[in-house]
């Protein structure tokens, strides 16, 4: 069965409350069965525009990545997100 991954582009916009985010999301998205294979790190844009940071997260297929992006406590906790940086996020399946 294809995996599925959420895939999130974003740039912080209040350095002080976005960590804030990572420490609450964390829990609820692993649970879900996430796995972060990319989260932050240095990164160049080679290409295009897009945020500075950047998150991939693996899950076992892509309804459990779409579930879990859509689980009304991570919708809760996304809301600092959404307060404190701009986001592009994607739910992909991916082999």
């Amino acid at each position: 069965m294809p995996k599925g991954y959420i895939i999130a582009h974003i740039k912080v916009t209040d350095p002080e409350l976005y960590p804030e985010y990572v420490r609450l999301d964390t829990p609820i998205l692993q649970k879900m069965g996430a796995n972060f294979i990319v989260r932050g790190g240095r990164n160049e844009v080679v290409e295009g525009t897009c945020g500075d940071r950047h998150v991939v997260m693996e899950f076992p297929s892509y309804e459990e990545a779409l579930a879990a992006y859509n689980d009304p406590d991570y919708q809760e906790v996304a809301e600092i997100r959404r307060k404190s940086a701009d986001s592009l996020i994607l739910v992909v399946e991916g082999t």
